[in-house]
């Protein structure tokens, strides 16, 4: 007889080829910003993306992709995600909007992810994108359990306290059996738009070595410019502006890196030789 506690298998979302976890070690280093801008980078690289808010306690999607509608309900009790800035996107902000906080215990953010991921209409998607919670705790694991991630990518800001946070999530990832797929390096630099001086705020340069040190991939750097802050602010991210756009161009090679990186992880899945 079967234990009854056994976890289901992870059942891959029929035309979704590819889900990507985008983490942090901590809160306030950007993950939000970099999980919307890589959406919006790959929808006009020409990929069909999804972008799931996993951030259940503080959903800032809505906001930043300037959508607030509720999702449509469809057939047999399904979500049609809100189509925004040519990328599907669900978010606990879409359900219960406002200011009041979402008061939950584990089983129920299990729940959530588990509808977010298998009751929402995805359609076909080249990627799937999940902004998750900062920090190591369920969302991820009920992740993992629920769907086969291709990989997962870590931001952090250049700062020690950051990046001794990224570490974390590093090993979170590392005992989940997910690949992480590369860091990005959020508020790197700042220029002074008076006398063009760099100005290192938070540190520089410290992401880099924290993946090289790992042997993880670098996907690059984003700089600390009010534009991107403003763009999330007002619901219409700097990705828009498209890859030419200096402001933008980062997000870009962060995501032509990101497919490189998906890519590899997916034929290496593929060439798994499973034992029955």
């Amino acid at each position: 007889m079967a234990h009854s506690n056994t976890v289901p298998a992870p059942q891959a979302l029929p035309g979704v080829e590819k889900i990507i976890a985008i983490g942090s070690g901590k809160g306030g280093v950007g993950k939000t910003t970099v999980a919307v801008n890589l959406a919006i980078a790959l929808a006009k690289l020409g990929k069909r993306v999804g972008l799931m808010d996993a951030d259940v306690y503080g959903p800032n999607i809505p906001l930043m992709m300037g959508s607030s509608e509720s999702p449509k309900l469809g057939p047999n009790n399904t979500i049609e995600p809100n189509l925004t800035h040519g990328v599907k996107t669900i978010s606990i902000g879409y359900i219960s909007p406002g200011d009041k906080p979402m008061v939950m215990r584990g089983p129920m953010l299990h729940q959530i992810v588990r509808q977010f991921l298998q009751q929402v209409n995805w359609g076909e998607l080249d990627y799937l994108l999940v902004d998750m919670p900062p920090g190591t705790g369920d969302v991820a694991i009920s992740l993992v359990q629920t769907v086969p991630l291709t990989g997962a990518v870590v931001v952090s800001t250049p700062s020690d306290v950051s990046l001794e946070d990224a570490r974390k999530a590093l090993e979170m990832f590392a005992q989940v059996n997910v690949d992480v797929l590369g860091i990005v390096e959020n508020m790197s630099s700042f220029t002074c738009p008076h006398c063009h001086q760099e100005i290192d705020i938070f540190s520089r340069g410290g992401a880099k070595r924290t993946a090289e040190r790992f042997g993880i991939p670098f996907l690059g750097s984003v700089d600390l410019i009010p534009a991107i802050r403003e763009g999330g602010d007002h619901g219409t991210p700097v990705a828009l502006a498209g890859p030419k756009s200096p402001q933008a161009a980062p997000f870009f090679a962060i995501a032509e890196k990101l497919m490189e990186e998906a890519e590899k992880a997916a034929a290496a899945s593929s060439d798994v030789i499973e034992i029955k």
